[in-house]
This record gives structure tokens, sequence and C-alpha cells, in this order.
């Protein structure tokens, strides 16, 4: 695998953790990435040959112009923080291929491992009945038992058996199998709100990650997104109440000509 990544740089890099994300359920899981790597002193480190692992299935062309095939990005970056303390890897991939997701996951790691990282971390969507206007909570899931302390420490809901679809799961399968240490933080999403991006979980995660990482940023924004993301949660609620309403009810004048009818 390590043809399948270009390195742009080679740095030192003290004890880092890594942080691995993919498109999922409400965006959580790519609001949490890019946040970080607008409010942290992120470097390109490399990227993974895109073209291995997604096949093009057309082309764009502007003014009659056919332009080449473009392909999703997987890149690596990296952090250094001050006073000594560990180091951070972040991982950003634009999609999730159709096939070859385990080869990916094992690609994602041999970078962790080059870098002697000591743990892995990814995020994604826990859906829940909450309400968009309750606060979300942090899930957690582990590879260990060592990694089940941060579990207590934070806080973080134990929900036992469940599944975390796509590579922000799959990926801590793979960690599990290389004995990697591995947590996975799911923030609260409600089941009628799946289509629509969801700061507010995100920002429950990035609150719990921060720690865990050893990392200070500025939330404001984020926190203000999540503010107006609630406006757009109750038009969806709103609507998806609509809907159940005109399911499970029926109409007066309905009814009336049913009754007629016998």
């Amino acid at each position: 695998m390590k043809d399948l990544v270009k390195f742009r740089a080679r740095p030192k890099l003290n004890s880092p953790s890594m942080l691995a994300t993919w498109p999922g359920i409400g965006s959580v899981s790519s609001i949490v990435a890019t946040y970080l790597q607008r409010k942290l002193d992120f470097k390109e480190l490399g990227e993974i040959e895109a073209s291995y692992f997604f096949d093009p299935i057309g082309v764009m062309v502007k003014d009659s112009m056919v332009e080449a095939p473009q392909f999703p990005q997987s890149k690596f970056y990296y952090c250094k923080n001050k006073g000594g303390r560990s180091d951070t890897i972040l991982f950003i991939g634009e999609d999730q291929p159709v096939s070859k997701n385990y080869e990916l996951a094992n690609c994602v790691l041999d970078v962790a491992q080059r870098f002697q990282v000591k743990r892995i971390y990814t995020c994604a969507a826990a859906l829940t009945r909450i309400h968009h206007t309750e606060p979300p909570r942090v899930w957690g899931v582990v590879t260990s038992h060592h990694a089940d302390r941060d579990l207590r420490k934070y806080d973080l809901v134990q929900r036992g058996n469940l599944q975390i679809a796509g590579l922000n799961g799959l990926l801590l399968g793979v960690a599990k199998e290389r004995d990697i240490d591995g947590i996975c933080l799911l923030g609260e999403v409600p089941t009628y709100a799946t289509q629509i991006q969801n700061p507010t979980a995100a920002l429950a995660i990035i609150k719990v990650l921060t720690k865990m990482l050893d990392v200070e940023i500025d939330i404001a924004e984020l926190a203000q997104l999540a503010s107006e993301a609630k406006e757009k949660m109750k038009l969806v609620a709103a609507e998806a109440m609509g809907e159940y309403i005109d399911y499970f009810t029926t109409p007066i004048w309905e009814s009336e000509e049913d009754e007629e009818e016998e």
C-alpha cells in the first residue's frame, strides 16, 4: 500500500493521534474534520492515489471542452502542538468508494503506523428519537479495554450493541485487527433530520474530541451554525409530522363517504 500514498512532507511527530473522516449521515464527520482543519495550524502531509479506489463514471464539459476525469481527494494533514503535547494527524476523505473499502482502511492505517500513531479516532452520527431542541449526547465505542477507560472519563454514552455504517466504522474494525487503539465518537441526530447537515451533533463531538486530543479551539462559529441549523430542523420536523398525520388519519369527508356507502 505504500506506493498508493504520495507524501508532501516528512515531519517528526510527537506521539500523534489520528482523526480519520469520511462523509456520512448529517455530514457530522466531515463538519468535525473541516472545522478542526480551519481552526488549527494543519499542514499538508500526503495524499492517497484516488484513481486506485475510485472509478470515474463520466467527465465534465466546459465551453464544449472536455476536462480530465476528477477524483475525490483523500488527504492527510498534520498539526504540531506546543508545549510537548501530542501532535495530531488529520485524514479527510471526500467520498467513500463503492468497493475496496477494506483496502482503503488499511492504506490509512499504514500511514498511521508509519508515524507511530497512538490512537485512531473516527466520528459519526447516532440516529435516535432525540428532538432537535434537545442537546445531543455523544456515544462512544472502542477497540480495546485500554480505550474503554476514556468512555467513563469523558462521560460518553455506552449503548452496547450497534452498527456503524461505512468507513467511519470499518476503519476501527481494521484497526482492531491490527491491534491499534481506536475510538469512535457518535453524535446524536434526530431520525427525521438525516438528510440535512447537523452541526449541532458535530459541535457535541468537538467538545469531547478536543479534550481527548488536548487541543483548544474557538467553537463560537460552529455554535452559531448549530443555532441556525435548528431552524431548518424545525421545518423538517413540521414536514415529517405533517406526513405522519396524513398517513395515519382519514379526512372527515372521506369518512362520511365511507359511512354513506355502508
